[in-house]
């Protein structure tokens, strides 16, 4: 029997919805019990999937573990990109990355546990492509540092260091920012760029008779 056009695409699109059900569902698994301890018949039962279906879906519990690090990368990178088509001075683009990224936390709580706890669990070309996907992004973090450094707006900071500062304040809210709790990802990400921002600004000097103005650029 002849398919109808579209047919086929219907199909695979019916199953990546499903797929990506699946994923968003043992997200919250791993997030509960931990990569390791959760065995693949709980995967199933979770998912209302027997073993071979469950398969289907997905080849392998840790290609399972890749998407949901996968997930969560490309959430961050399409925030980032977001930001760099927005342009703008280095200070307006990090906080703007600091909201996209607090965004990701907040709508994905159990994707960001599983991503900063069960990383070591990826192998081979899995663990390979997390690593250059978390630097690609360290690297966007780092550049705009270095961006507001060399335009004077910051002060001599070590951007490398710096980027570790950056996202350690802000992926450790994964604790406590949580959907439905008391403060969004907007509310939270103004604050922690303006304490952020106090830090890292170039300080202004006093100018003719009492008048503030920048300090000179560095050189």
């Amino acid at each position: 029997m002849r398919e109808e056009p579209g047919e086929d695409s219907r199909r695979n699109s019916k199953r990546e919805l499903r797929r990506q059900a699946i994923i968003d569902t043992s997200a919250h698994v791993f997030a509960q019990r931990g990569y390791h301890a959760t065995g693949v018949m709980e995967l199933c039962a979770a998912n209302d999937l027997g073993k071979g279906a469950l398969y289907y879906y997905i080849g392998s519990k840790e290609e399972l573990l890749a998407a949901i690090h996968d997930r969560v990368m490309d959430e961050v990178m399409l925030g980032a990109d977001r930001v760099a088509e927005a342009g703008g001075p280095p200070s307006a683009q990090l906080a703007r990355l600091g909201e996209e990224l607090l965004d990701v936390i907040h709508r994905y709580p159990d994707h960001v546990w599983v991503f900063l706890h069960e990383f070591p669990a990826l192998t081979g070309g899995r663990a390979e492509q997390f690593r250059r996907r978390r630097r690609e992004y360290e690297g966007r973090v780092e550049a705009v540092l270095r961006a507001g450094v060399d335009s004077g707006e910051f002060r001599d900071i070590d951007p490398w260091l710096t980027a570790r500062a950056w996202l350690g304040m802000h992926n450790y809210t994964y604790l406590w920012l949580k959907p439905g709790g008391r403060l969004s990802a907007r509310s939270v990400a103004k604050p922690f760029a303006d304490i952020f921002m106090r830090g890292i600004s170039t300080p202004t000097k006093p100018g003719p008779a009492g008048v503030k103005a920048p300090s000179s650029r560095r050189r």
